[in-house]
């Protein structure tokens, strides 16, 4: 069995393309392109090199993004008066709040300050819970992106053992809820599971998505399975040991080029349909 390799780079291309067209009908319409505001807290070099990823799609795309950082200092009242500025700001479509802030900052605090008709990262609690309840609503970027990426590639969840691995509140509590939305049948992990590999080993499709570097072993995944790696690591690998499945599981994101391209995409897509929403 040879892999489908769930390409999220081409997805992306192909969706930026679309995301042009709309975004030139905004402006026919409103007179100027949807705006993105990307908040930097500090002088993390890995959080200024993504939102720099994150300006430049929206260049591509044809809308405008305005570039706000703050000094390592902040405090979370300061950045809770930013985004409230930028809550009553109708020239803004999308507030994105870069994660991670200073440890000073209650950074929940300050995302769910974000006014949910902007929040087109999704991570406030109030988008959680709604996307929980099924509700339209934008949902956390990276497990949206997930979603895209699958139907993309027509791959059904109704019905299938799907095995998050990761409880993080913006990428595994949204993504076992998003699938569970779709008829799976989810179970969640995470680092203190007992018997790990053979609930794996029982799945249908495996996210990996516990932020340690190829923590799921290839051993571990059962031949046929869907797997989704969301991890990212400086060494270029994810959170599942990806080399040996290639040649026998169904479909599987490669790292880099699958699920981070689509992190983006969703992301500029969402801010695009929030100012569609206010024309």
């Amino acid at each position: 069995m040879t892999a489908i390799v769930l390409d999220g780079v081409s997805v992306a291309r192909k969706t930026e393309q679309q995301l042009s067209d709309r975004v030139k009908s905004i402006r026919s319409k409103k007179g100027r392109p949807p705006i993105l505001a990307t908040i930097l807290v500090g002088s993390d070099p890995a959080s200024r090199t993504y939102v720099k990823m994150k300006q430049n799609a929206c260049k591509r795309i044809g809308m405008q993004s305005v570039a706000i950082e703050l000094p390592g200092t902040t405090t979370t009242e300061q950045l809770r008066e930013k985004i409230s500025a930028l809550n009553s700001d109708i020239l803004c479509h999308g507030i994105l709040l870069q994660h991670p802030v200073p440890q000073q900052i209650n950074e929940r605090l300050c995302f769910d300050a974000i006014s949910l008709q902007k929040d087109v990262d999704g991570v406030t609690c109030l988008g959680f819970g709604k996307m929980s309840m099924g509700q339209n609503t934008f949902g956390s970027a990276t497990p949206r992106g997930i979603m895209r990426l699958l139907d993309a590639y027509n791959i059904d969840l109704a019905g299938m053992h799907a095995v998050v691995v990761g409880r993080s509140p913006i990428l595994g509590k949204p993504m076992s809820m998003m699938m569970l939305n779709e008829d799976a049948t989810v179970t969640m992990c995470h680092s203190k599971t007992k018997n790990l590999p053979e609930i794996i080993k029982s799945s249908d499709l495996i996210v990996g998505a516990l932020g340690q570097p190829e923590y799921i072993k290839a051993s571990w995944v059962p031949d046929g399975a869907v797997v989704i790696d969301a991890g990212f690591h400086p060494d270029g690998c994810g959170d599942i040991e990806l080399g040996p499945l290639y040649d026998r599981v169904a479909a599987i994101t490669p790292v880099p080029g699958g699920v981070g391209p689509m992190t983006i995409n969703t992301l500029i897509l969402q801010s695009v349909i929030a100012a569609e929403r206010v024309m």
